[in-house]
């Protein structure tokens, strides 16, 4: 009932490779003739992902304010007046422009085939003895 199997067989690499049906194409693009492929990929990200995407690009635009405010106040003896109004001007305008980088919510991709098809309905023949 021991059946032999023998291991070195299944570790050979001297053999030559699985064979394709079709010839593999080294070229980039869709192959002339066949249809395009639905694919996951063409999906948008999910909500979670973009939320955490946008409150990343706030956060780091926050800390930069920090650092424009503190700089401010820090560098304020030391530097020239310009210098310090402005960090004083980023650390006011950066709230605002983060704002509303948060606020831009999932931005839409128009791709071809997502919209809606409305089929045009046409009327019928007439047919007699129908008062309108």
């Amino acid at each position: 009932m021991d059946a032999q199997v023998d291991h070195g067989a299944l570790w050979e690499v001297d053999k030559p490779a699985a064979t394709y049906h079709r010839p593999v194409s080294t070229r980039s693009g869709p192959d002339p003739g066949v249809p395009p492929v639905t694919t996951i990929t063409s999906a948008p990200e999910p909500l979670g992902v973009d939320q955490a995407r946008r409150q990343r690009r706030y956060l780091v635009q926050m800390g930069i304010r920090l650092v424009c405010f503190l700089g401010a106040v820090i560098l304020w003896p030391h530097v020239p007046l310009a210098v310090s109004l402005v960090l004083v001007g980023g650390a006011v305008v950066l709230p605002y422009i983060a704002v509303l980088g948060a606020n831009a919510g999932r931005e839409r991709q128009d791709r071809p085939g997502d919209a809606l098809v409305h089929p045009q309905i046409e009327a019928g023949p007439e047919r007699p003895g129908l008062d309108r």
